[in-house]
Order: C-alpha cells, then structure tokens, then sequence
C-alpha cells in the first residue's frame, strides 16, 4: 500500500484512498473515535493535490492548510458536520502514526495533536469567510442548505433556474465575496515538484569550513570590520565618499581602488558587496551614515550562518549584479533558483548552455524594440548568466569549470521532447532548429556549474521552505524501523536506499531483527510485500536469509510469495498448505490494490463455479493477516455467499465497507 503518487495516477490513488478510509473508520469504531469519510478522503485530497503528494507527511503546515484553506473551499456538508472535521483529522493521524504510515521527516504525533488543537482557534472564521470558499463549493454549500440532495444530477441541473426564478435562496453579498477573492487567493491544487534524488552531505565541520573560506562572506566580514562602531559618512545621495569607496576596494580586493570615476557609485564591485550586505543585514544606511546593523553582529562570528543568510540575500541582488539594460534583472531571483534546481542532485555538472537557450526562448519576446540586435541581446544574456554565476561561485555555492558536457544533457535532444532543466510553465517546446543548435554547443567545450555541498544544503533548505521533498542520506537514522523503511520504498533509489539503510543499522547495533519486525507488524499486505522484496534487493544477509522463514509463522506467506516471484524455491516443493497460503496472499494484495469487486471477478476467472469454496478455503487457511482476512470474509465471501443464497438476509454496509450510501455528500 503506497502513500505517494505521480499526478496522473487516479486509479490508483484512489484505491489507497478507499482502502485507508475504509480501514481507518473500522480503526475509529473499535476506539470510539470520531472518523468522518468525507473528512478522512479530503484530508488524503488535499496531500496529493499538493507540492510534494505525500500523503503521510503532515507538520503543522498541512494541517493549518487543510483545516483554514482546504474545508472552507472545497468541503460541502452540513456546518456541524464540519464543525467535527478537526476531530476527524486526528483520528487519521493517529491511525496513519499507529500503522508505521506517518512520514518520519514530518512533525511528531503529538507536534501534530498540538497543531490540530492550535488551528482550531481560527477554525469558526475560516468557515464563516466567503472569501476562503470557492464558487463551486459556494453553490454547492447553497443547494445543501436548501435541502437540495448533491446525489441527484436533476436536482443540480435545476439548480440555476431555481435560483434565477427565486426558489433558492442564496447570500448575494457572500457572492460577490467569494467572486472578488478568487484571483488573489493563491493555489490550493498545487503543481507537484519535480522530484529530487537523495543528498548525500560531507560531515559538519567540513561545510563550517567551506563558509568560512568563501570570498563573499571574508569580504561581507571585512566590510562591516571596516565599518567599525562609528559607521561612515555617505554622501548626500546616499554613496560613499569616493576616498572611502578606494579604500574600501583595495581593503575587499575588487580591483577598482585606481579606476578614474567621479562617485563611488561608479565602482561595481563596491557597489555590489555593499548592496550584498545591506540585503543580508549587515550594514545599513541611517541619518546620512553606513552603520552596522546591531542584530547582525552574531553572524559575523558564525561564518556559516553568515553564509546561509548571504546565500538568501543574493536572489534579491538582480538590479545590483546586472547592469542595464538588462532582461534578467526582474525575474533575477526566480531565475536563478530554477537553474539551481537543475544542477540539484546531478551527477555531473550542468552545462550552462543549456540554461542560456531556455531563457533566451523564454524572454526574447521581451527584447526591446530597437535597432540592437538579437544576437547582441542573447549575448547579453549569456555574460548575465555567466556574471550571476560568478558570484555564486565566489560565494562558494557553485563550482565552475570548462569543458565538454556530459552526453546525459543531450539524451533528449534527438526526439520531440521538452526539456525538464528549467521547471515551471513557461519551459518552450525545443524546436528542431534549437535542438540542433543545441546539440553543436554542447559538443564543444562550454561552462559548467555544480553544486558544493554548501550550494546543494541550501538549496535543500529552500526547496523544504516550499513544501518539497528533498530526501537526505542520514536524516531517518532515528527512525522507526517501519517508518524508515516506507521511506526508502517510496522515495530511495537503490543506491541511495542501501545507505540509508547501511547508517540506520549502523545507528541500531546492526541487528536486522527489528526490520523483520516492521514487517511482522505491518497491517498492509503489500506494503509489507513491498517492504520485505526491498530488503532482499538491497541486504545481501536478509536475501540468505529468506529459505529460512518460509516457515515463520508471520511472514511465511510473504516470504513464499517472495520466493515464487524470484524463482528461487530451490529444491523444496510447496505443499499443499503453502500453495494456498501464498494465493491467500496474493488475493489480499489484490483486495487493497484495486478492491472487493476485483477481487471476486478474478476468483471467478480463476475457479469458475468453484470461487465460493475457493474463497472459503481462503477464509479458513489461517493465514496470520487477521485485519486483512477480516476484509476478505467480509467484503468477498460474504457477499459471494449472499448471491449463492439469494434468500439469506443480509445486513447493510459496516462502517468501513467500500460501498458508498445514497446520501453520501460530495467534495465541490
């Protein structure tokens, strides 16, 4: 049972959701808990519609999200029921944290408990605000109110008339709220994040060092040294005076002490380490003089800190690093982060070229209309970029070199394909000219760029700042078992899962006992399955280990379908017992993939008149999944049993039965 999907896969984001439902309302009744279907299915909606898709990972974040933003907008059911949403929202993270779901990168269960209760303060308002509510939630909210059952499609197509002719009533004033709140209120269905490999990082101390020995931040620290407790007079318009600024430039090392200039504001490099300081809040200007500002005085002896706090500031550093005219200065910020996005997790480095053609197809409708050139414009694009670069290599974020470009960047230059370097909407398709072109440059020596550690670190930190997953080699090592290896099953390479898992063994004594454990208790056959198949692909000692647990009286079904699926029974034939066993198995995996129905058609295809008794032998295997073959009594043998005996009475839908009531309300 996975709990992340790509975008486009409906089917079978759907078939978890039923399945966690309808398991977590069973969970919810057996503990006297409050579990709302309507709720639990929006709260799973609302993680996969977003950047990242992961349904288990909640902080505080996700939770404010779905309560403040998610309900009010698109959650249609009666206010009390509504009212109670919080509550059911805790019983799905209880449940996710009891099953070894929960997403161990996330907020604890009690951070959670703690950011339920929190949200809850402003959750009346949030309810009560037309502006949060969108205009199909609005309407359907409507005919709700006014008895009208979102079931009948009748119903809903009378709807407009109705309200035209004055039959429903609605609040005109909240109308007009929701319509004029509808093109400021940001995205709620997000565009999922490309997804990043996992970043393996240098101990501490080396990436302490590293900062300390950056260009940018030696001279941010010179700078303010420079400054000193007093500050230093600027000129009536706001410079230095220009004896200051040669000073201050043999004391940087920009070069420029000796240029002919008339004002300091003439002395680039100056400029922009000034500009570099003021942005990260180190120095300001106040009552005619440049005085350092108090708050900034810990970074000055934190080298690293200092360097974080400067990589932040130079996304805002557009107007000052290039110079006009420019096309790239005012998107200079979001430009640069999609290129360095690019370069995240690469194994070799990116060819600048490539970011050169993206752009220039990007912005040349921007050019402006005059006689220049647009090959002087493309060449200006080209030195901005190669400046911007410049400065994130002095800062230490970036490596540069020259060279001829891997042939990964050019794999997806021969078909008709677009590029993923930049991410976002606006990414042209290539033409086959540019391809071409493309293909020519990249086949010479070029400008290349990777990133340090300390450029991949911060990047891992604004990319999690934004809700995206960014996985790190190391960071599940306090994990639970179960929870360490849902991890890797659904976010680890090969490669990288086999280190995670090396430094989590490492971290626990190195006795595998505890991950055979995990999946002991895992209450989800395939995930379970999934878990174990993991394990024998990357442990060589728990690989040896399988012929031994055929016979272990939990994993045994699992191990034999194991086995089978690799080939690799050796010279022991199943019996009898063991073959249905390991059916047993794979039916239950069927039933949380793709659910009863599918179930009972594949018996039949597979027994044909016989699927009852086959079933029923199922039932009474004793296989050791207890929750799962209470689904299979349940939702297949006895429903299989009532159509074999069409006058035996059965009883309506138990909570956490797949089937949907008439009255069921709708997400709008």
């Amino acid at each position: 049972m996975r709990t992340w999907f790509e975008p486009h896969e409906d089917e079978e984001f759907d078939a978890a959701k039923d399945l966690l439902v309808r398991r977590c309302l069973v969970w919810a009744e057996e503990r006297g808990m409050a579990a709302d279907p309507l709720v639990l299915e929006a709260a799973l909606d609302s993680r996969h519609r977003s950047v990242d898709g992961r349904l288990a990972y909640w902080d505080e974040a996700q939770v404010r999200r779905f309560l403040l933003e998610w309900i009010p907008r698109y959650v249609t059911a009666h206010r009390d029921e509504l009212d109670a949403a919080p509550d059911s929202l805790l019983t799905l993270l209880r449940y996710v944290a009891a099953k070894g779901l929960r997403d161990p990168r996330g907020a604890t269960l009690a951070e959670l408990e703690q950011a339920v209760e929190t949200a809850v303060a402003d959750y009346p308002a949030a309810l009560a605000d037309p502006a949060r509510m969108g205009i199909a939630k609005f309407w359907a909210q409507t005919a709700l109110d006014n008895g009208i059952d979102l079931a009948d499609p009748k119903a809903l197509e009378r709807l407009p008339r109705d309200v035209e002719a004055g039959r429903v009533p609605y609040d005109a004033e909240a109308l007009d709220r929701v319509v004029g709140a509808r093109l400021g209120r940001p995205r709620l269905d997000e565009q999922r994040a490309f997804r990043q490999p996992p970043l393996a990082l240098p101990p501490a101390h080396e990436l302490t060092e590293a900062a300390a020995r950056s260009d940018v931040v030696r001279r941010l620290t010179a700078l303010a040294d420079w400054v000193g407790a007093e500050g230093k007079t600027l000129t009536e318009a706001g410079h230095l005076r220009l004896a200051d600024a040669r000073e201050l430039a043999e004391l940087l090392g920009t070069g420029e002490q000796d240029l002919k200039v008339r004002s300091s504001a003439d002395l680039p490099g100056v400029g922009l380490v000034l500009a570099w300081a003021k942005q990260a809040r180190i120095v300001r200007a106040s009552k005619g003089r440049l005085v350092r500002v108090a708050k900034g005085a810990p970074l000055l002896r934190d080298p690293e800190k200092l360097w974080s706090r400067a990589f932040e500031a130079y996304f805002e550093l557009g107007r000052d690093m290039l110079p006009p005219p420019s096309l790239l200065w005012s998107v200079f910020g979001e430009l640069m982060t999609d290129a360095l996005r690019s370069a995240y997790g690469m194994a070799h480095p990116m060819p600048v070229a490539r970011l050169e053609e993206i752009i220039w197809l990007v912005y040349q409708d921007y050019v402006p209309a005059d006689r220049v050139p647009l090959e002087t414009w493309r060449d200006r694009i080209s030195r901005e970029l190669e400046l911007a670069m410049q400065m994130l290599a002095e800062l230490g974020a970036v490596e540069l070199s020259h060279g001829v470009a891997d042939e990964l960047y050019s794999r997806d230059l021969g078909g008709d394909l677009t590029t993923d370097d930049l991410e976002g909407d606006d990414v042209p398709q290539l033409s086959a000219e540019v391809r071409a072109r493309l293909l020519r440059r990249l086949g010479e020596p070029g400008l290349l760029v990777r990133l340090t550690p300390l450029g991949a670190r911060a990047m891992r930190e604004r990319m999690l700042a934004e809700g995206r997953d960014a996985p790190l080699i190391g960071e599940l090592a306090d994990a639970s078992a179960a929870e360490m290896l849902g991890v890797l099953l659904e976010h680890y390479p090969p490669g990288a899962a086999t280190q995670e898992l090396d430094g989590w063994l490492a971290a626990h004594g190195g006795d595998p006992e505890p991950l055979l454990d995990a999946i002991r208790g895992c209450s989800f056959r395939t995930r379970a399955a999934a878990m174990l198949s993991l394990l024998a692909e990357i442990h060589p000692g728990l690989r040896a280990m399988l012929p031994g647990l055929r016979r272990d009286p939990v994993l045994g079904p699992l191990v034999l379908l194991e086995l089978d699926q690799r080939g690799d029974q050796g010279g022991d034939h199943l019996s009898a017992d063991e073959d249905l066993l390991m059916t047993t198995e794979g039916v239950l995996g069927l039933l949380e993939l793709a659910g009863p129905e599918k179930v009972q058609e594949q018996l039949r295809a597979m027994a044909g008149p016989h699927a009852l008794t086959l079933v029923e032998r199922m039932a009474a295997s004793g296989h050791p999944a207890q929750e799962s073959m209470e689904e299979l009594r349940r939702l297949v043998a006895e429903p299989m049993r009532a159509r074999s005996h069409p006058l035996r009475f059965v009883p309506g839908p138990r909570p956490g039965a797949r089937g949907r009531t008439g009255g069921r309300k709708r997400r709008r």
